[in-house]
């Protein structure tokens, strides 16, 4: 308990306990979105060494990965605290609490920063470094920054950020760069706004409110159904393109037509929904986009593993 004294008047009030000031750190980090990131980390050095890397290697590049991620997160929670509090899905961030102050925030984001950075260029290699540094500067300055208040197309580029994952995982193993994990890194950015939109619909009085410009809040819903269709059918098609280029097997071949053709249809299903005018379900697109990814690069870890 603190002790305070307010006009004569001695008032005492709970202090936070360690373990949930501990929380409301590891809430900065975003450990959904941290999760989905080092989901496609570790199949691509599975890709990367043609089998299984060597366990501390993995160890050592998701541990840096996730200072990393964990970074950009606390920094973008920092940065967008004042919208944070007025939409209704982030309200209870420990910075619009109080459970942890700006400075706290601040200080945490930066140094994991630094502590992620020199991590990666001690146990792995200068390039993973390199590529783990610029995607933190890319989601705080380039997307938080820059992008996300000032253009409905914030996601499509903003969400460069979230590609560095499997040019940092290949890089942690090989040193270098190649055409495979720039496939994958295209991958992912044309599955980002797919990804995204539909939650931005599902929260559109959110941003709305807070004057964020997200595609979602800004058109209705057929035309961003018909971006979410032509970015969906891109993703795919990129995915496609790893089958010659790596080459892959019969196990990632098929995932990614079976797993494509389920995540081609549920856009189709949210398109057609609303040119109908019926009630349209966007989360179902979303929860699908996650679910096709984490599915689409296990099948990336195990194709390598496999004799055929």
């Amino acid at each position: 308990m603190a002790i305070t004294e307010t006009d004569g008047r001695v008032q005492t009030t709970p202090r936070a306990s360690l373990g949930r000031t501990v929380r409301a750190y590891v809430q900065l980090t975003k450990p959904r979105v941290l999760e989905l990131l080092l989901v496609t980390t570790i199949p691509v050095m599975f890709l990367a060494e043609e089998g299984l890397p060597d366990l501390w290697l993995i160890l050592a590049t998701v541990l840096g990965g996730a200072m990393s991620a964990g970074s950009a997160a606390s920094f973008n929670m920092y940065l967008d605290r004042d919208i944070d509090a007025q939409m209704k899905r982030t309200k209870n961030r420990p910075l619009v609490t109080g459970e942890v102050s700006p400075r706290g925030a601040l200080t945490f984001s930066w140094t994991l920063a630094i502590l992620s950075t020199v991590w990666l260029l001690v146990t792995t290699n200068w390039v993973a470094a390199s590529l783990s540094a610029a995607a933190i500067f890319f989601y705080v300055v380039i997307y938080t920054m820059l992008l996300k208040r000032r253009t409905e197309q914030n996601i499509v580029w903003g969400g460069i950020a979230g590609c560095f994952p499997v040019v940092i995982g290949w890089s942690a193993v090989t040193g270098s760069l190649s055409w495979t994990p720039l496939i994958l890194f295209l991958l992912v950015f044309l599955w980002t706004p797919p990804h995204y939109w539909p939650l931005s619909m599902k929260y559109k009085g959110d941003y709305e409110e807070a004057d964020v410009p997200m595609l979602g809040a800004t058109r209705d819903g057929v035309q961003v159904g018909l971006q979410v269709i032509l970015y969906a059918w891109a993703t795919i098609a990129s995915s496609l393109l790893l089958i010659p280029v790596a080459p892959m097997g019969l196990v990632y071949t098929a995932s990614a037509l079976v797993l494509g053709g389920w995540f081609i249809f549920e856009s189709h299903v949210l398109y057609a929904r609303a040119v109908r005018g019926e009630k349209v379900q966007p989360m179902r697109v979303f929860h699908a986009s996650i679910t096709y990814l984490t599915l689409l690069f296990v099948a990336i870890a195990i194709d390598p593993l496999l004799p055929f």
